[in-house]
This record gives C-alpha cells, structure tokens and sequence, in this order.
C-alpha cells in the first residue's frame, strides 16, 4: 500500500514539474512573441510653417509708374476712431480728389518693451495692432479701395524690430556689438528697436514670407519701405524678385530714400529728399532758378518705369518740422509748392490733411489727442481735386519734354509732347511778380488748363504772391 501510495505520489510530482516547465515555457515563449511584435514608436513629421494663401482676387488696376497719385494715411489721426475702419469712410473722398493708390502707414502691434510708441517698433510682422483693427478690417479697406480703382501698399520696417518681437529669442537673427550685446540702428537713438543681421540667411527667409503674407492674405499691392538704406540692396532684390513672381501681381515698391542705386533692386520709386529741400530753400528766397538743376540731378540716370516720389509734407516733416503752411509761408504758398511738385515731374504724394490745410501738426506715434477736421477750407480741397485730375488726364503733363525759363522769383517751364503744350508759371514770392515772357511765349494765346477760357498773353505776366498759372494749347 505505501509501494502503491509512493508510485502515486511521485508520478504526480513528475506531472507537476513537467507542468510547471511547460507553463514557463509557454510564458518565455510569450514574451519572445511579444516582445518580437512590439511596434516602434510612430514618428509624427513635424507640422510645416504655414504659408500664406491669396485671399481674395488680385487687383487688376494697379497704375503704371508714372501715373501714380500717392495718399499717406497716418491712422492715427485720421478719423475720431483711430482705426481701419475710420479710413474706409473716407476711402471715397480720397478718390475723389484724384488719388490711384493709398500709403497705410504701419499697421502692424507696436513695442511693450523700451516702447516709446513709435509704429515703426514692430514686435509682430505677420498681425494687424488690435488698437486699429483686425485682418477682416484690412481686407475690407482694400476691397473698398480696389472697388474704386486705388492700389493699396503697406509700410514695411526691414532695418529693425521692436525689443519684445520673437526672432529676439535667437541673437544670432540681430547685430550685436564686440561684447555679444543686441545694438540700435547704428548712427540713430532709436533705443526702442534692435537693428537686424542680415548676414542670417534664416532671418532673411523669414522677413521675405512675411512679406508675402500681406500681399497674399491680405491682398495688397506692395510695400513703402522705411529706412531702405539700412538694409542690404541684394536682400531687397531677393525679396522684390519673390514678391514679382507671385501668379497675377503687379507690384509697388516705394524706398524711402533718395538713394537712386536703390531703383537697381528693382525699386519702382525713391524719395525726392533734395527736391523738397530745395522747394524750401527757394521759398525762404533763394533763386527759383536753383529747381531746374535739382529736378535734373534727381532724375540723371533713371530709365522708363523709375520714378521719384515728390511732396510738400509727410508723417515726418509734418509732426517735427512744421504744417506745410508753415514751411511755405501761408496756405497760397503751400498750394504753389505743391503745384510745382506735382507738375515738373515725379510721383506727387499727399499726406492726410493736406488738402484741408489742418493748421495743427500731426503726430503719428501712439497716445496723441489730434483729429483733423474734414470740414475746414473746402476751396483749398476743392483746388486741389482739381489739379490732380488735370494732371490724371494729362499725358503731356506727366510724359512731356522739359524746358525751363524761370528767373528768380518765378519757376517757369513747359512741356511738350507732339503738338500738345503745357506752360506753367508759379510765383515763389508772397508779394506781386511781373513776369517778363520769353520771347518764344510773348504775344501768344493759350487755353487756361482748368476753365478752358483764352488766356492772351502779352510781353509780361503779373503774378499775386504765390499765384500761378497753367495753360494749355
């Protein structure tokens, strides 16, 4: 019995061992199994930068060089709004006075950082400041302005961003002095705003799709370039290139600047600095004589399709020097400067207010208290509005052969295309001119340009202070 009790009890431990071997067998064989068919973790590619996307149509109108009439608006003062939506309201009366293409200056969020709330300290490239609208309002305003027949381009700021912009996060994206320090623009006191490395090709790629996000999601027809000097001529031949070879655009491009190599980076415009410093130099008494010489200079070397953008006030003269009443002396003084830059040659641009001779200086950075009153001097918007359209309608006037004939005190040329004819004559003096008329115009009859009335001229022209005339035959 115990024989039979022992044979029983070893045959069920060797069952016991042998299970206990199958069970860790089958587990081990688990494990290999499982461990065999473990997935690799999935690999999520990185999300791409978005590009931007046109919205909207592309504007089919946008004017020849040539044929531009440029409207600076300061939003800022613009309307008792102070916002986007401010200036769509009067996009029509800007129209109206002969304008093909509106300046919005910058609309972009401002420095929280070192601000000293200047629009030119930009922390964000690619969004509209919340103080003046939204993306929805821009695209409105341009929508509007296209209905009407007017190109819209934006200010850009290249040279430099505001302190509390994102790229500050990579020092190498901005220039920094012997010690690793982040500078200003050199040769400025722009403490607000740190001057960029354009040695950083990564910075480069990024101001250029910025760049292409207004005119894409915005549909806006180029840029007034701030300070162009300050950046590299062949970073801004790689970003007009890329802004020209959008599908279906026709693109501005503005330098602010009077440096004519500008126009080689393929730059439609430069600022006509020595022009206006002239104008200003002959209406303080120095020869109307001196204007043809500068004229010339300004225009010496530039080819079909370059122009050279000619005023009598913007944002900046406007806030720090004086109203251009001041400047010229009177409003009859500044209305015959601005005959006189909107005539002779060039891209005539007016800065809002302008045509309503506001008598108070305009401010432009943030925090001011000044609204223009639309109301005041409608004759002297009225003059204005009549002017321009001359001009718009005029090919002669704009494309005719120069010659001039002034003498001290009165700036006298013509122009000639075929046998069209335009002689205008603008006295510089805030007292009477008794003009004596080449030879070439005494005793002669023309048509006065705005009242398409006979003008008999004899050997003399008696000119009021700061009078002017222009005909035609």
């Amino acid at each position: 019995m115990f024989y039979l009790w022992s044979i029983h009890n070893l045959n069920r431990q060797m069952n016991n061992q042998t299970t206990s071997i199958y069970l860790r067998f089958s587990f081990l064989f688990f494990l290999i199994i499982l461990i065999g068919c473990k997935k690799e973790p999935e690999v999520v590619p990185p999300t791409p930068d978005p590009q931007p996307q046109q919205y909207g149509t592309p504007f089919t109108k946008v004017p020849a060089t040539e044929d531009i009439v440029m409207y600076e608006i300061n939003l800022r003062v613009f309307s008792s709004s102070r916002n986007i939506q401010g200036a769509i309201a009067r996009l029509d009366s800007i129209k109206a006075l002969g304008i093909n293409t509106v300046w919005l200056m910058p609309i972009y969020p401002t420095a929280s950082v070192k601000s000293v709330g200047s629009p030119y300290a930009i922390k964000d490239y690619e969004s509209v400041n919340a103080s003046l609208g939204t993306l929805a309002d821009l695209r409105t305003f341009v929508e509007k302005a296209h209905e009407l027949d007017m190109a819209v381009i934006l200010d850009w700021v290249a040279n430099h961003t505001a302190w509390d912009h994102e790229w500050i996060t990579d020092k190498s994206w901005y220039a920094q002095d012997n010690a690793g320090n982040i500078i200003i623009p050199p040769g400025t006191n722009w403490q607000d705003v740190a001057e960029l490395n354009y040695d950083n090709q990564d910075m480069r790629h990024a101001m250029i799709k910025a760049m292409k996000y207004w005119i894409l999601e915005a549909n806006v027809d180029g840029y007034r370039c701030d300070f162009a000097t300050g950046v590299p001529g062949d970073f801004w031949k790689s970003a007009i290139d890329t802004l020209r070879n959008i599908p279906n655009r026709e693109i501005i491009m503005f330098a602010e600047s009077d440096d004519k190599t500008l126009l080689n980076a393929d730059f439609d415009m430069v600022f006509g600095w020595p022009f206006y410093g002239k104008l200003v130099e002959i209406f303080d008494g120095q020869s109307a004589g001196q204007l043809y010489s500068t004229h010339q200079n300004e225009y010496s070397g530039l080819t079909d399709g370059q122009e050279v953008v000619r005023w009598i006030t913007n944002h900046d003269q406007h806030a720090w020097d004086g109203t251009p009443q001041q400047i010229f002396k009177s409003e009859k003084g500044a209305m015959a400067a601005f005959v006189l830059a909107s005539t002779m040659g060039g891209v005539p641009l007016l800065y809002n207010g302008q045509e309503v001779a506001v008598p108070q200086q305009l401010p432009f950075f943030e925090g001011n208290n000044v609204t223009i009153n639309w109301d005041l001097n409608p004759e002297i918007k009225a003059e204005y509005k009549r002017l321009l359209q001359f001009r718009n309608q005029s090919s002669v006037l704009k494309q005719g052969n120069l010659a001039f004939y002034s003498n001290n005190d009165v700036v006298t040329f013509q122009k000639t295309s075929g046998s069209e004819e335009i002689l205008v004559m603008v006295n510089v003096r805030n007292n009477t001119v008794n003009y004596s008329l080449p030879a070439a115009f005494a005793n002669s009859t023309w048509k006065n340009v705005f009242t398409n009335e006979d003008v008999n001229l004899g050997n003399v022209v008696s000119l009021e202070g700061y009078g002017y005339f222009m005909l035609g035959r």
